[in-house]
């Protein structure tokens, strides 16, 4: 019997606020580069008022992935807490105009919809800075089991793990997608996220989790290595599918049965912003798996995404990605 959706993604629903900055602007206000940093209001109100520059629009990493993967033509549901507020309103909306199935009850009191205002600097790197607000409120409540198990891949946010009740609802949604026969996809989403829960990832891989999504950092921070290669060749000894992103360097897919795969990254122009980028690769991945294509397919689909999403400002395609997969020969 066909599954409803080909991926239900559960993750923080945050509102993007994107801005251009220097390194300079990164030193005077203590933010740090090129990695996810997670702040209270107070400092979120005050970064924003210093960042006078940028544009607005509903982000978080899985709900990334999952209107990546609406850009693609698959279908989607998405997990999520908001508020009933300007911001959550705001998002709501518009996971739901790009195609996404989103019905988690918003929060009518507690914490505002959270939002991460992302520094952009020349090269291209994205520092985040992330205020959590309504984000944490998510509770087993707020699963929907027969719509996790109407999805065929089930796709889990490493940065969830930060709240216990959070954790709590993932577990209800893998028991829900593992009863369903779906498989469970997880992204490992930041290297401090990795050293904050390391033994728990492990844990997590070793009975639930099917397809690991990481980056180079990352993937490394989890086996706790300096080199790629020794972090490789512990993902080929785990039972389940890693799907590894090396940046301008491509990545690398190791599935159980030994297959490894090495592949380029999709040539651009120039790098705007790196914002998503792992969130799109993600979402083709997905998208190709989920619709029958062999690996090196998959990581192609990745790989176009994530070259679409670096060439403009924001972390949702601006593109089609079907008609991008369609002219290069894999749709």
């Amino acid at each position: 019997m066909s599954k409803r959706y080909d991926v239900a993604g559960i993750g923080n629903a945050i509102v993007d606020v994107i801005h251009p900055a220097s390194d300079g602007f990164l030193l005077e206000h203590n933010i740090a580069k090129g990695v996810m940093t997670l702040i209270d209001e107070f400092r979120a109100e005050q970064l924003v008022a210093a960042l006078r520059e940028g544009r607005t629009s509903s982000g978080g990493s899985a709900a990334n992935t999952m209107a990546g993967l609406a850009s693609f033509g698959g279908r989607g549901y998405f997990v999520g807490k908001v508020k009933n507020d300007r911001l959550g309103q705001s998002f709501s909306e518009d996971l739901r105009a790009i195609g996404v199935d989103f019905d988690t009850a918003m929060g009518l009191s507690g914490p505002s919809t959270a939002c991460c205002i992302i520094a952009v600097t020349p090269d291209g790197q994205r520092s985040m800075n992330t205020y959590l607000g309504a984000c944490r409120e998510l509770t087993p409540a707020d699963i929907d089991t027969a719509s996790i198990a109407d999805a065929g891949i089930l796709y889990i946010e490493g940065y969830l793990w930060d709240a216990e009740e959070s954790k709590a609802a993932i577990r209800k949604a893998i028991a829900a997608a593992k009863q369903a026969g779906a498989k469970v996809a997880f992204t490992l989403s930041d290297p401090f996220c990795v050293g904050r829960f390391r033994s728990e990832f492990l844990q997590l891989m070793q009975g639930d989790v099917d397809i690991l999504f990481a980056n180079e950092d990352e993937i490394k921070a989890l086996y706790e290595v300096d080199a790629f290669d020794d972090a490789l060749q512990r993902a080929r000894a785990w039972h389940g599918l890693a799907a590894m992103t090396r940046s301008a360097k491509g990545c690398v897919i190791a599935s159980p049965s030994g297959e490894v795969h090495v592949l380029e990254a999709e040539k651009i122009s120039q790098v705007i912003d790196t914002t998503g980028a792992g969130d799109q690769f993600a979402a083709g991945f997905l998208f190709g798996h989920a619709r029958g294509r062999n690996l090196r397919d998959c990581g192609r689909l990745g790989a176009i995404a994530a070259a679409e999403i670096i060439s403009h400002y924001g972390a949702r395609p601006e593109q089609s990605l079907s008609v991008l997969a369609a002219k290069a020969g894999i749709a």
